[in-house]
């Protein structure tokens, strides 16, 4: 028994992380024994680890079998809505708590990422990599629990926003007024700040499935 434990724990982590990382998209199927031999990892975990993400609503039933979870439009616009007020809660706690280190690691990963807006899935994840700075810099574990339970489920969506053309210049200047703000010590500006820029997100989302369906139509 001790041994289950963190290899559950590890099976859980790899397939999320996986999830997360695009390598399964939504609607894709996943197997136990092809998950197995891809971690290395025995079916016993395997099998708790998947229903542990369907206890979690990332995957769904098909049939018999297991998929990975997508979002319609009025999950989506319901996710943003909680992210934006969690987003910005973070950020106007980090304005308030982050350390001097943390403020100019903030910093660094602004000017450091300015180089991958010609690349969508690399500053895709220096942006997720980003707002988990902010998180931890408010200093609020229980918010933190929170903001990840959103982010997973972030990954549900099949593309990222950061792909349309000029998002990831935008982004980044919105990610320089966020950093601006915390730099300031500026509560209210850093809640703001952050709030526009899932708005900003979100609007780019909207236009990018509102053009897939006229591709379809």
């Amino acid at each position: 028994m001790a041994l289950q434990k963190p290899q559950q724990a590890d099976a859980y982590s790899l397939i999320l992380e996986a999830i997360d990382a695009g390598s399964y998209r939504p609607g894709d199927r996943l197997v136990e024994s092809e998950l197995a031999d891809r971690f290395g990892v025995s079916r016993t975990p395997i099998r708790e680890a998947l229903q542990r993400l369907e206890t979690q609503s990332l995957l769904v039933r098909d049939g018999r079998s297991l998929i990975v979870a997508s979002l319609d439009h009025n999950q989506m616009a319901e996710l943003y809505v909680v992210r934006g007020e969690l987003e910005g809660l973070a950020a106007r706690l980090a304005a308030r708590h982050a350390t001097e280190e943390e403020v100019r690691v903030l910093r660094q990963m602004v000017e450091e990422d300015d180089a991958l807006t010609e690349s969508p899935a690399a500053l895709a994840r220096a942006n997720r990599r980003f707002h988990k700075q902010i998180h931890l810099a408010s200093h609020n574990r229980f918010l933190v629990q929170q903001l990840d339970l959103v982010h997973r489920s972030m990954a549900l969506m099949d593309t990222t926003s950061l792909a349309a053309t000029g998002r990831g210049k935008g982004a980044q200047t919105e990610h320089d007024a966020i950093v601006r703000a915390i730099e300031a010590r500026d509560e209210a500006a850093a809640d703001t700040a952050l709030r526009a820029h899932i708005s900003a997100a979100f609007m780019t989302r909207l236009q990018i499935d509102a053009a897939r369906r006229q591709e379809e139509g």
